[in-house]
């Protein structure tokens, strides 16, 4: 491709849209990404995966703590198109209307739900049995740019965030192979989003990792499944949280008033909750390691048969 294309995105989802640039053969003049961060005990400053992915490639990488402070040194590439994916920093106006071809932004929802940082936490969350990517042309608000092209993905009952997030990065390699020409040829149809039918998807807060037993059991079971494999979702109990890892719901009725451990079932601890029993099967002990539920109970869990969980 001759078009000069600048890339803006962070995690590793960006990565899968990065690469496809690359192996459609765009013209990657530039690459901006979140600067590195400290890490671990050592605090390592560790980069981000697009930035070792661009790397990889020889690929100039700009790393602006604030994006507005290094617009003139990413319009002396001369981009015809900027292509964004969770890069994590609103562009400036200027930014949004120098390039002749606009500025793209591929997002992990079927807009116009779930705008905002964490459209697929909270598609598992509420349950929903669907989700997609977006292609839309940018705009100075949030994720409320005109789309051109949508596809979809479905959610299946026992999925985790941490599988629709590598089924989405698979769907947007097909949007960057498909659709992405429409714009580079001048005949995508941007279609206004409906301001009607608009939801938010804010990133994950503390408050959103404890479980809220005051759900139904399945409300529960997708707060769970929604939160892995980060940040998880906790319980606390005898004043100590326990992370969630891997998790499955059966539905069904007992006469249990609260949150209590009932047994040992399957490889996983049982835990009656509203409308049914959440079966752990994976699990974290505050200032412990992640461990099997089989081993779990082999050791401390056996104690917890019968407790409640605090509430």
């Amino acid at each position: 491709m001759s078009a000069r294309v600048i890339f803006m995105g962070t995690p590793v989802f960006a990565t899968a849209v990065l690469q496809t640039l690359i192996d459609e053969g765009y013209n990657v003049a530039a690459v901006l990404t979140q600067p590195d961060k400290p890490v671990g005990r050592l605090q390592k400053m560790v980069p981000t995966p697009v930035k070792t992915l661009a790397n990889s490639f020889g690929i100039k990488v700009l790393q602006p703590v604030k994006i507005k402070e290094a617009v003139d040194e990413i319009l002396s590439f001369q981009p015809d198109l900027i292509v964004t994916c969770a890069y994590g920093q609103m562009l400036p106006k200027r930014l949004l209307d120098t390039p002749p071809l606009g500025c793209i932004n591929v997002h992990a929802s079927l807009l116009p739900k779930y705008r905002g940082g964490a459209p697929i936490h909270k598609a598992v969350i509420d349950g929903e049995t669907k989700t997609g990517i977006s292609m839309m042309k940018m705009a100075v608000k949030m994720d409320a740019g005109p789309v051109f092209a949508q596809r979809e993905v479905p959610i299946l009952p026992d999925d985790t965030t941490e599988i629709i997030h590598d089924r989405l990065m698979e769907c947007a390699i097909l949007c960057i192979k498909h659709d992405l020409r429409q714009v580079i040829e001048k005949r995508a149809v941007f279609i206004e989003q409906d301001e009607s039918k608009v939801s938010f998807a804010y990133n994950i807060t503390s408050e959103d990792e404890k479980i809220d037993f005051d759900k139904s059991g399945r409300m529960i079971y997708n707060q769970i499944r929604g939160l892995i494999s980060w940040p998880t979702s906790h319980f606390v109990i005898d004043g100590k949280k326990c992370k969630i890892h891997q998790a499955r719901f059966v539905e069904g009725n007992h006469d249990h008033k609260k949150p209590v451990f009932v047994g040992y079932d399957q490889q996983a601890l049982v835990l009656a909750v509203n409308d049914g029993w959440i079966y752990i099967r994976e699990l974290q002990l505050e200032g412990k390691n992640k461990t099997r539920a089989a081993d779990f109970y082999n050791g401390i869990g056996k104690n917890w048969i019968g407790k409640e969980v605090d509430v």
